[in-house]
């Protein structure tokens, strides 16, 4: 028996899917090819540690499992699961293996109506549920609550509920940055940063395949998986995959992390789609991350978690990044008062010459004399550059205001 992932507007189920760059011109959908299928089953097959903290147990489960075993409890609550999608970096590697982005977290979104409070809070209890089932033989689970487990297991966990967004997360640790990432969305006004990650694939087909076929899979008997790109041209943003292109749409949408995003882009070798729009872009994004970000105190801790989650294994590109996000703030945000514009600078090369102390490259931190530039007391006009120790940050204790109005 073939499964078949049904999409509006999509092509007609079948078992040997459409060349990779996807359907028809201009449609949101396109059909994975067998060599697509293959990777994606090896995703879900791989066994992910989720670590515990304390003297909690690492946990060792394939996201086939865990998809499976959330759904079925969740419709057992009542709560209907419309599709599991596959999201993000791990989307993108199913679709084209050496886009340089690679992949860390799986981010796995279940389609759910989360009309009341009464719902976001029984989601969070299967999932805590679920955890506990998936202990190891010969745990005690008896005393174990769900407020233990979630403080053993769970990374980050995060509700919004507006006008516009209605979605949970459910982020469970991973001590290589390798979270297994659980979103239940309702609805989600923005679901993708730039075109490279704006692709879902439909999970739903593949795991009703594994289940009901007592055959394994083939070249010439497979179920038909659908992907989905939000940017809205699923072939545009393959091509834009390929040739490791920047590009987007309705960019003031973008939230302050997109920023991070861009330069994370910039330094695995993408490339702005037009320069000009770029310039605006980058605009935008400083300006936005600076809203959602206000306090230095926050910036730095955003930028301290981005580069632990976000260059495991890569810890040689750490520095490449700071100083490409030095530049980009320091050339595009306009609407900062300079004294703060200097503070934000200031942070990110201090998180650089700690990342070469880190790689054992300078000796120490607190010996080491950075060149910024311009000066504090030169006027913008003049392009002398000063010297002056770095020395451990300290937030600011005067206040000051953030915002002066843009012309």
């Amino acid at each position: 028996m073939l499964a078949a992932a049904a999409a509006p507007g999509g092509p007609a189920a079948g078992s040997g899917g459409q060349a990779e760059s996807g359907g028809s011109g201009g449609g949101r959908f396109s059909v994975l090819t067998w060599e697509q299928v293959q990777r994606l089953d090896q995703i879900l097959g791989e066994a992910v540690p989720i670590h515990g903290r304390g003297n909690f147990p690492t946990l060792s489960v394939r996201p086939r499992t865990i998809v499976q075993v959330v759904r079925s409890r969740l419709e057992k609550k009542g709560i209907a699961v419309h599709n599991v999608r596959l999201n993000g970096s791990a989307a993108s590697h199913v679709l084209h293996q050496d886009s340089g982005l690679g992949y860390k977290d799986l981010d796995l979104i279940f389609g759910v109506d989360l009309k009341t409070e009464d719902v976001f809070q029984q989601v969070k209890d299967v999932v805590m549920d679920c955890l506990l089932d998936f202990l190891p033989e010969g745990v005690n689970k008896d005393k174990i609550t769900p407020v233990t487990l979630k403080e053993a297991y769970v990374q980050k966990l995060v509700k919004v509920c507006n006008e516009t967004d209605r979605w949970s997360l459910i982020s469970l640790s991973n001590n290589s940055g390798k979270n297994v990432e659980l979103k239940f969305v309702d609805s989600l006004r923005r679901q993708f940063e730039f075109s490279v990650d704006s692709f879902q694939i439909i999970l739903d087909s593949l795991l009703l395949f594994g289940e009901c076929s007592e055959n394994p899979m083939a070249e010439n008997f497979h179920p038909t998986v659908t992907g989905e790109s939000m940017y809205g041209d699923f072939e545009e943003a393959m091509e834009h995959l390929r040739s490791r292109v920047i590009a987007t749409r309705n960019p003031e949408e973008i939230r302050g992390g997109g920023l991070l995003k861009y330069c994370n882009l910039l330094v695995r070798g993408f490339k702005p789609k037009l320069e000009v729009d770029m310039k605006a872009l980058q605009r935008y994004m400083c300006s936005r991350f600076f809203i959602d970000f206000s306090d230095i105190g926050e910036q730095q801790r955003k930028l301290e978690c981005y580069l632990q989650s976000h260059f495991v294994g890569m810890e040689s590109k750490r520095y490449d990044y700071l100083m490409t996000l030095h530049r980009v703030v320091n050339e595009s945000t306009v609407c900062l008062m300079g004294h703060e514009r200097r503070q934000t600078l200031n942070l990110i090369a201090m998180l650089a010459v700690r990342v070469l102390a880190e790689q054992n490259i300078i000796p120490t931190v607190t010996n080491v004399t950075c060149y910024y530039q311009p000066a504090p007391y030169v006027s913008e006009i003049n392009f002398n550059y000063y010297v002056t120790h770095v020395q451990p940050f300290l937030p600011c204790s005067q206040s000051y205001p953030t915002w002066l109005p843009c012309n």
